[in-house]
Parts: structure tokens; C-alpha cells; sequence
């Protein structure tokens, strides 16, 4: 490719109008490309295991926000090799490869045919690492003397260049060094004064290293093994790196230890079941160590960060299923929470965090995120967990050392979020680098009226006020349950005043819906979304609305077939390529899903699970992106991909548990040591559910389900506590 032409391209990824956006032309998610990752790090790969710098040149390997590999090929005799097959094992950890030789000539003869030397590639990701195992088998009848060479380059950019934002300057990247006979090294000073090395182990050692290239000379008889190891760093490390088999076995306990946090589900359709394995592995793979515990991070390649709004969404998600990860999720959060007024950081007393992020340009402030508060949801969408995590778990303690930060995201609310003191919780960025919408569609042009035209801040949210509803009847909770009577009364008062309230002003008659949101002059911005979906998750719903709100979201002009659009087709703006402008969301329609079943409409909530899991069949791996185009469902079709779709991501993935609790109706409430299912319904395509490994109190449950004509049986296999009850409501 041209420089001109990809100066060109590079043109569309740019910083428009204080948002970070990603042009469809920007695509890496095709049928070429393999991801692995794990917590900070993550590769893009392409389907013969290697990194090439092609399209927009989006493939590597990456550590913290930073490119640490851009380029890695392999070649036989200078040559590619011929693609065989290439996977990625059930459980996420393992990129496999099979390769062979293509024919090789010399002086106008071949002297090795096509598919006589066999190459299988292997590699996964570890803590900052990336291992491959490399073997060759030579299938013919004579000893071969063979080439294998590795090229390799790095740029070290920032994860913000590869999305396109333009660097007036950058640091120093230096020669590369080869060492020992099997070190080669990469490095680059920032302008932050952070040294980041890539250091790439060879074994056996290399017959020699030229211009960014790695020669083995092979007198290949049967079997060849190469083992490589990159190791991503900030400052360099001592001490002997590891094999791929020494790491793979360190590994592998740290991946059943995380399994295992996650209750074990299993069903009677084969392609579900699969489903569920697939997030599962996903979800793992997401999951970061941090000082402050466990972590989801948001999703590849954009988002692998830790984001306050993601990682709340989807600890709730999976709360029923492993709920040890909302309590590292709520530690997290409190260890982050804002304590003074930061403009540049959108940052107020009691306020929960946006995102964060480690790359050079954050450091050194190109972009504001190295601890960014650019959310308005966040905030109750924390009080909103911390009651659901207690009610699940009984965990008082925990209640009780996190109890300040619930006051002081209550304080937020009250003093901070009412801007206009209107009773409504409103945002409006403070920093001109900030984000301009900071709901969770938090795209330039996700908020407009009927006409199109965007609407003035400060932006009051229908699903925002949701929330906060929602933050302040799970807070009066909580005080009842630490013995502050008085508050919690003022605050399922205020609730109450602030439901009546909503459904006056939000609802619109003539819609059938609620508003989008009230604008900074309080016009209702009246266009039919999936926002006013979210207010029933949340319960803020008068119930004379209910069921006109259920009726528009299953209508033609909301439901795809697949899932719940973010805007109707009928709008203005509607568009099923957008970002936020009418594409579907799994997260989004999974708790709408859920709301649906809340107020009583759980065949309109099988509906949904329904079309989800039937989009899991035609996407890769079933792995639910972070989001799809919101065409119409076609006969024979799958749903149609977004380009630069996060895969995985994390409350994508766990869609499926959330889901599963919708249709079951299943409610965990170990205060009282009791599991409900209220008026459990099971869908067409699975006749059994298995619930194995499932934490209740101190003990384990196993239970099964049973789908009948006109009912759910469900029979309890084990239950280690007899004071635990399981109680059905039919």
C-alpha cells in the first residue's frame, strides 16, 4: 500500500468533535484474523499465526494500550507457508496453527514438493506474554535443508494511533538488539520517560540475525521444535524465561482457578451449551489482576481497560452465576472513586470512574483518560451492584467498609448530578477533551430530536434517572440493613417522589414510549430508543406504561429479529451501520430482556433470548460482539457485523447468564437463605437446564430443570446447607 493511499485512510479514523471515533474503514474484524488475550494483553493475529502490517495495519500484539510487536512472519525458505487449518481452542487460551510447505524450487526444479514438510504453530497469552511453540515434521523419504526465518518490527504505538488520532510528536524507537545468541530486543523511550522493551527469546539459538530478520538453517530429518517467547515490558527484567510448556503449565491452573468462580451450566441443546462455554472462556480471558482484585475488562481491541459503567453491567450480568467478581468489582471502584474536583478528568467528590488508561499518551495527557469520570451513570449503577452483591451474598462486611463510598456517590447525585436542580440527574462535559455524551451511548450524535437535530446540554437521560431510582430504593436497603432507619426512609421517599415525577415528564403518549431525554432547555428529545427498554431493568416504570412500552419494543420498527435496536428506523437519524444510531447491542437488549420479564412479559423476553441465541449461530465462535447492524432479520441470513466491533467483550459475553436468570426468574436472596423462581419459563430450543457448582452462603448448589408442555420442573440434586430454601412460585 502507498503512503498516499494510507495517509488517505488514516484520514478517517480522526478525533471528531471531542470524540474518539473509529471509522468502519479501520476494520481488523474479518475472517483473517485471530485474537487471543488475556487481562493487559492481547494479539491480533492473522489465520497462519502471523502479524502482518496490511489494510490499516491493525494486527500485533498488545500490552497495556501500547503495540509492543507490529510485525511477525513466518517463512520456509523465504516463502510463505501454505494455510492448512487454524483454531482456537474451546477455551480461549490456545491459537493453533497447521501449515506446510509450498512447492519449493531451485534452478527451475523443485526440489521439495508441496506438503512434504509439515508446520504446526501454537501460542498463547499470559500476563504481559506471549509463548509459541513452533514443530516441523518432515514427511518425505530424504534429510532437507531448510530455511526458517522470522521478521519481525515493532512501532510501539499508542492504542489511540492505531484508532487514528495524529501525533504532532513521538519518542525515540531503537535499533534492535540481538543478544546472547537468542535475545532480540525492541525498545522504545516515550515522551512520558517510560522505557517499553520487547524482548523476544529464541530456542534453540538462531544461526543468525540480519535486518529485522531471524535465520534458522534446518537439516530437517524428522522433528524440528522452535520455542519462542515475547515478554512486553516496561523497564527490563531479570531471570531465565520460561518455555511454552513451563508457562503453559503456570497457566493453566490460574484459568481453572477463575472457572471455577463461575457456576457451571449445561442444557440439553448441544449449540447452546456451546454458547455458554464460549462466554465463559471469554469472560475468563477478560478478567485482569489488579492491586484491588479481580477486574472485567471491557472488551478487545479498543476497550481492553478497565471502565466503570462495563464492569459494573457486567459483574450485575453475571451476579447470579459468580458473584465473587462484584465484589472485586465494587473494591475496585471504591479504591478509584473521585475525591476532588478535577475539571480535566470530568471529576467530582464521590463520582465512579469512566475509564483508565496506561499508554504513553494518557501519561502524558494527550488524552484525558488516564483516570477519566466523563460518565453520568456510573455513579448509581455502583450503589445499584453493592445492593444486589449484598442481597446475593449477605456479605455485610464488605457492606459496611464500602458503606462511606455509597454515601458519598449518594452525595454526588444530590449535590453534582441535578446541574439545573430540576430533580433529574443531567451531565455536561467539563473538559473540551472530554466526552460530549456521557450516558453508555456515548457517541457525538447518539442523543437528537425528532428533527435530527443533537441535543444541548446538560442531557438528562430517561435510563439515567432509571438508575438512580434504582441506586436510591438499593441504598435505603442498605441503611435499613446497617440500622440508619431514618435515612433509609428519606430515600425510598425520595424514590418514589422521583418515579412519579419521571413517568410524568418522560412519557409520551403519542410514541407509545418514553423520551430519549430532556435536553439542556428541557425539550423532550421524542424518538423511539432502546434507552426507555432500560427503564424497565430498572423498575422506575409506572405499570400503566408497561405494557404500551413492551408492545413498542417488540415492534417492527425496534426489533430486528435478532435483538432490540438502540434507535427505531422511523427516526431521523436512523441508521442500522451507526455505532449508537440503530445498531443492536447484546448487553443493551439483554437487560431489557430482563426488564421485560420484571414487569410480568416473559414470553416477549424469551422472544429476545430467542434471537440472540439464534444470532450466536451464524458469528464466529458464538462469541456475541459488542454490537451489530440493525438490518432486518433475512430468512437464511445471520445478523450483519459492525466492522470494528469489540470480540470479545465483556458484557456482550455475559449476556447469555443474564438471560438465562430472565426466562428462570431466578432470584438469590441469602439474607433470608432463599432461592425463587417465579413463574419459570423455559425456551422451545432447550428442554433441560443443569446448574452445577452454583455458590449459595458457604455452600454449593446443583439443580436441574425440566421443561414441560405447560410448566418447569425443577428438582434440587444437592444442596449442602438444609437452612437454604428453593422456593418456585407458578
Amino acid at each position: 500500500m502507498s503512503n498516499k493511499i494510507m495517509a488517505q485512510q488514516q484520514e478517517k479514523i480522526v478525533k471528531i468533535k471531542d470524540q474518539y471515533y473509529i471509522a468502519a474503514e479501520s476494520t481488523y474484524a474479518d475472517d483473517r484474523v485471530k485474537i487471543l488475550n488475556h487481562a493487559d494483553t492481547f494479539g491480533i493475529f492473522d489465520r497462519w499465526g502471523d502479524i502482518q502490517p496490511i489494510g490499516l495495519h491493525v494486527q500485533g500484539i498488545y500490552y497495556e494500550d501500547t503495540r509492543y510487536l507490529s510485525a511477525f512472519e513466518l517463512l520456509i525458505n523465504g516463502q510463505r507457508p501454505l494455510l492448512l487449518s487454524s483454531t482456537l481452542k474451546e477455551e480461549n487460551e490456545i491459537l493453533s496453527a497447521d501449515l506446510a510447505n509450498p512447492d519449493i524450487w531451485k534452478n527451475d526444479e523443485i526440489i521439495i514438493p508441496k506438503g512434504e514438510i509439515y508446520i504446526f504453530r501454537s501460542k498463547f497469552i499470559m500476563q504481559g506474554r506471549c509463548y509459541e511453540k513452533i514443530k516441523l515434521v518432515n514427511h518425505g523419504t530424504e534429510l532437507r535443508d531448510i530455511e526458517i526465518s522470522f521478521t519481525l518490527e515493532n512501532d510501539f504505538k499508542d492504542i489511540f494511533e492505531v484508532r487514528g488520532v495524529k501525533r504532532p510528536r513521538k519518542g525515540e524507537i531503537k535499533a534492535p538488539k540481538f543478544e546472547h545468541g537468542h535475545i532480540v530486543t525492541l525498545s522504545y523511550t516515550g515522551l512520558d520517560n517510560i522505557i517499553r522493551n520487547t524482548e523476544i527469546n529464541f530456542s534453540p539459538n538462531p544461526d543468525s540475525f540480519n535486518n529485522n530478520e531471524v535465520i534458522y538453517k534446518i537439516k530437517l530429518g524428522y522433528v524440528f521444535l522452535i520455542d519462542i517467547s515475547f515478554n512486553f515490558i516496561k523497564e527490563k527484567e531479570t531471570g531465565k524465561p520460561l518455555s511454552f510448556n513451563e508457562a503453559f503449565n503456570e497457566f493453566t491452573p490460574e484459568l481453572k482457578g477463575l472457572n471455577e468462580r463461575i457456576a457451571d451450566i449445561s442444557t440439553s441443546n448441544a449449540e447452546f451449551n456451546h454458547w455458554v462455554r464460549r462466554s465463559r472462556a471469554d469472560l475468563v480471558s477478560l478478567t485482569a489482576r489488579t492491586p484491588h482484585g479481580n477486574y472485567f475488562y471491557a472488551g478487545v481491541p479498543w476497550y481492553n481497560t478497565a471502565f466503570g459503567r462495563d464492569g459494573i453491567i457486567t459483574a450485575y450480568e453475571t451476579l447470579w452465576a459468580a458473584p465473587i467478581f462484584a465484589k472485586d468489582v465494587l473494591l475496585y471502584l471504591v479504591k478509584t472513586q473521585a475525591k476532588e474536583n478535577e475539571p480535566y478528568k470530568d471529576a467530582e467528590p464521590g463520582k465512579i470512574f469512566h475509564e483508565t488508561r496506561k499508554g504513553e499518551m494518557a501519561e502524558i495527557g494527550e488524552v484525558p483518560f488516564k483516570l477519566y469520570y466523563g460518565t453520568v451513570d456510573a455513579t448509581p449503577l455502583f450503589i445499584m451492584l453493592a445492593w444486589a452483591y449484598y442481597q446475593r451474598t449477605a456479605d455485610l462486611e464488605t457492606i459496611k467498609n464500602i458503606w462511606p463510598n455509597i454515601l458519598a456517590a449518594l452525595g454526588w447525585i444530590e449535590k453534582y448530578g441535578d446541574i439545573d436542580g430540576d430533580g433529574f440527574v443531567e451531565y455536561i462535559h467539563k473538559t473540551a477533551s472530554g466526552l460530549t455524551n456521557q450516558g453508555w451511548k456515548d457517541s457525538i450524535d447518539s442523543v437528537s430530536h425528532d428533527n435530527g437535530n443533537l441535543a444541548i446540554p446538560p442531557i438528562a437521560l430517561c435510563e439515567v434517572q432509571g438508575y438512580v431510582y434504582d441506586a436510591k430504593k438499593s441504598a435505603a436497603k442498605l441503611a435499613e440493613a446497617l440500622g440508619y432507619k431514618e435515612l433509609g426512609e428519606k430515600l425510598i421517599k425520595d424514590a418514589e417522589s422521583l418515579k412519579e415525577n419521571f413517568n410524568k415528564t418522560f412519557w409520551d403518549e403519542d410514541l407509545g414510549t418514553f423520551v430519549l431525554a430532556l435536553d439542556g432547555n428541557k425539550r423532550p428529545c421524542r424518538v423511539n430508543s432502546s434507552n426507555a427498554g432500560q427503564c424497565l431493568f430498572t423498575g422506575i416504570v409506572d405499570e400503566k406504561y408497561a405494557g404500551k412500552l413492551a408492545e413498542a419494543l417488540l415492534s417492527e420498527e425496534m426489533f430486528t429479529g435478532w435483538g432490540i435496536r438502540t434507535l427505531g428506523r422511523n427516526s431521523f437519524r436512523y441508521n442500522p451501520m451507526s455505532y449508537h444510531n440503530g445498531s443492536v447491542w447484546p448487553h443493551d437488549t439483554a437487560l431489557i430482556a430482563y426488564g421485560l420479564s420484571r414487569y410480568g412479559y416473559q414470553e416477549e423476553a424469551l422472544k429476545i433470548l430467542q434471537g440472540l441465541f439464534d444470532a450466536s449461530l451464524f458469528i464466529d465462535l458464538q462469541r456475541l460482539p459488542e454490537l451489530f447492524c440493525g438490518f432486518e432479520r433475512r430468512q437464511g441470513e445471520g445478523p450483519t457485523a459492525y466492522p470494528v466491533a469489540c470480540s470479545p467483550q465483556a458484557w456482550s459475553v455475559a449476556a447469555v447468564y443474564l438471560l438465562l436468570k430472565t426466562c428462570l426468574r431466578l432470584e438469590i436472596d441469602a439474607t433470608k437463605k432463599e432461592m425463587y423462581f417465579h413463574h419459570p419459563i423455559m425456551p422451545a430450543f432447550l428442554d433441560t437446564i443443569s446448574i452445577n457448582n452454583l455458590v449459595i452462603g458457604d455452600t454449593r448448589i446443583m439443580i436441574d430443570l425440566n421443561r414441560y408442555k405447560n410448566d418447569v420442573g425443577i428438582n434440587v440434586l444437592e444442596k449442602e446447607d438444609p437452612e437454604w430454601k428453593v422456593v418456585i412460585y407458578k
